[in-house]
């Protein structure tokens, strides 16, 4: 299991296929085993595609201090530069979309594209988390890794999709399973997440930007992604009109179809 040091840590990371360099950022309490298999191996057809666990989440270093998404930010290009990348697209998910538009605006010359997923810019103008949601993200004290990832699995995937794919949400769990977060990790990375706000520097993004966003997300609702749209110059917006916060992998084919289209134009 390779690991690099990047300033304080020591960093999780795999590396997939060949070409130009797409560095993957997964979201809240998440780790490389989420990223669904087919979405890796479609990237690595086209890229030099690094995945890598964020501090506190899977098989990185968790020290017990606050988290920031500029901390995050800082990491990934820290790790960046442990691999020999000079630039890279960058692609976040959720809170990894967070860390992508902290890399954006703070290492613009680290980025060729960008790819935002069901994300947000966080702070006053952003639509927040559902009150419902965020009771089931907060109250976790006492449960076993297996309820919380269970927890997850319902916030990812709406109830009709849970409900129609039964095998298909065993499957997701077992991978949920494989290095679960501890609390404490989960709660300073939620801290951090919560405390990022990017909508008056988002004008700043130069490089060329897709963002996309399942209309039936319940963690970080689908506006968000419009907000972020219009306030990204010259950003394109894909909705998929069935998906919840877990689209990459609820969409996995039209997901990888629009962002190799996009990374490659």
């Amino acid at each position: 299991m390779p690991k690099v040091k990047v300033g304080d840590i020591n960093i999780y990371y795999e590396v997939h296929g060949e070409g130009r360099p797409l560095v993957m950022i997964m979201g809240l309490s998440a780790n490389v085993d989420w990223w669904h298999p087919y979405v890796i191996e479609q990237f690595s057809k086209h890229f030099k595609t690094v995945i890598f666990d964020n501090r506190g989440a899977g098989r990185t270093d968790k020290p017990a201090i606050d988290y920031s998404i500029r901390m995050f930010a800082d990491d990934t290009v820290g790790l960046m530069d442990a691999l020999g990348i000079r630039r890279a697209h960058i692609l976040g998910v959720s809170m990894g979309g967070m860390i992508g538009q902290e890399i954006a605006l703070s290492y613009p010359e680290r980025v060729d594209k960008l790819v935002l997923v069901s994300t947000t810019c966080g702070g006053p103008h952003s639509i927040p988390v559902p009150q419902e949601t965020l009771n089931k993200m907060l109250n976790r004290e006492g449960m076993t890794d297996e309820e919380r990832m269970r927890l997850t699995v319902e916030l990812l995937y709406p109830d009709e999709y849970r409900e129609k794919n039964p095998e298909l949400m065993e499957e997701a769990l077992r991978r949920l399973m494989i290095a679960p977060i501890p609390l404490d990790a989960y709660m300073r990375q939620l801290q951090a997440g919560s405390q990022f706000d990017s909508y008056d520097r988002l004008p700043n993004i130069r490089a060329p930007t897709i963002i996309l966003t399942g209309k039936k997300d319940v963690l970080l609702p689908w506006e968000n992604s419009k907000i972020l749209a219009e306030r990204i110059p010259g950003a394109k917006l894909v909705t998929f009109e069935e998906s919840g916060h877990g689209m990459v992998s609820q969409n996995a084919e039209e997901f990888c179809r629009e962002v190799i289209e996009f990374l490659k134009s």
